[in-house]
């Protein structure tokens, strides 16, 4: 038995979970060693019982057999966390999955991603504001993640579908039990313009137990996560508690005082979530963390492969670096000083909508060509060692 087979062996036994692996490799040297062993000796580890040692034990390899070929029916891939597609957002938290059943493909660009979650008994004013949301976000190159429930999650993956922007599905089932089943159709388009994933075997129903499993990990695949509508106790909520854990910023839309569906998010503003009124409020606070992460580096990499290497040196440097800007960088750029100039002469100055000037904006940004100060001006920027 190959690694491979024995991690996605233990994930099929359940109740192990990323932190009692953990505990388990501590202890054994290989995933082999730990199906191979005797119950006294599994229960020698912290956190393994009689029952899970049992089932470990008792493990038989027919039953991957039968998962692998499950798998390959439905077109999926199975990752572990050896596996470089294992998205490295996850790798960070407390508990992450095993395995990975995925439809569709992960990509390196995926890191920079928002949970967007809510009601499933959402306002048209809630449904309407995650698909605008999704969208904008989708066309600054973020990934949307959700999980494709009713509501807010259906019309998010929806937003980024119409951006023609990567969206993530996680589900919490198996892939022979899409849910909710009308959106078995949607799970099709959303593998294709991005993935659809679970840590569950084919197999499993959409039981009630599964879903808050499978909030952490729509929290853990993301940077940040928005929550659009959420009633007093609505899962997204839970979502929301996991990525506090987690040390995702978390972000809620503003909603009326005596909406039902806004009573969670309203109450996460009062606990301290960032009130957001557009995208520039979520940009301003992941901006710096998304640098770090390489984002300038992704982005420049893939509008160079958009538009055929046609890129315009703009005279700036870096020491040895070469910024490199194209026509309406280097045009929006020539107007900035150290003089703080607003976003709306800007509009007046270019003749350009807000919302592409709103996106070179951030692409300065991100090659520290310029910065952003209070009351939403902008001046240019250049570091002490310039």
């Amino acid at each position: 038995m190959t690694k491979f087979e024995a991690l996605v062996s233990l994930n099929l036994i359940g109740d192990i979970g990323g932190v009692r692996l953990k505990k388990l490799l501590e202890f054994f040297d290989k995933p082999q060693d730990i199906l191979k062993a005797s119950c006294e000796k599994l229960m020698g580890v912290s956190g393994i019982g009689k029952k899970i040692a049992a089932k470990i034990n008792s493990f038989k390899s027919d039953t991957l057999d039968k998962e692998l070929g499950l798998a390959k029916k439905f077109g999926l891939k199975i990752i572990t966390r050896d596996d470089l597609e294992y998205p490295q957002n996850l790798k960070d938290i407390y508990d992450p999955p095993i395995a990975l059943y995925v439809k569709g493909n992960l990509k390196e660009e995926d890191k920079f991603s928002i949970g967007l979650v809510g009601s499933r008994r959402a306002s048209i004013y809630g449904l309407m504001n995650a698909q605008k949301f999704a969208f904008q976000l989708s066309a600054k190159g973020f990934t949307i993640v959700s999980g494709m429930a009713r509501g807010i999650d259906t019309y998010s993956h929806r937003g980024a579908l119409k951006q023609k922007g990567r969206t993530i599905a996680v589900m919490g089932s198996g892939f022979n039990h899409i849910y909710p089943p009308e959106n078995r159709e949607l799970s099709e388009e959303i593998s294709r313009n991005g993935a659809v994933i679970s840590e569950f075997p084919v197999n499993t129903m959409p039981e009630k137990q599964n879903f808050p499993r499978r909030n952490r990990l729509i929290s853990g695949l993301s940077l940040g996560l928005l929550v659009a509508e959420a009633a007093k106790n609505s899962g997204a909520l839970i979502t929301a508690d996991f990525a506090l854990e987690q040390g995702r910023e978390v972000f809620a839309m503003p909603g009326k005082v005596d909406s039902e569906t806004s009573f969670g998010t309203n109450n996460l503003i009062k606990q301290g979530a960032k009130l957001i009124s557009c995208v520039d409020d979520i940009l301003e606070e992941l901006l710096p963390l998304m640098i770090r992460r390489g984002w300038h580096e992704i982005r420049e990499r893939k509008s160079h492969e958009a538009d055929g290497g046609d890129r315009v040196a703009s005279g700036e440097s870096r020491g040895d670096e070469v910024i490199t800007l194209d026509k309406e960088e280097n045009r929006v750029f020539a107007l900035m000083s150290e003089e703080k100039i607003q976003l709306d002469e800007l509009v007046k100055k270019t003749n350009m909508d807000v919302s592409r000037i709103s996106d070179i904006l951030l692409k300065l940004q991100m090659k520290r060509l310029i910065k952003q100060v209070p009351g939403k001006h902008f001046v240019s920027y250049k570091p002490k060692s310039l």
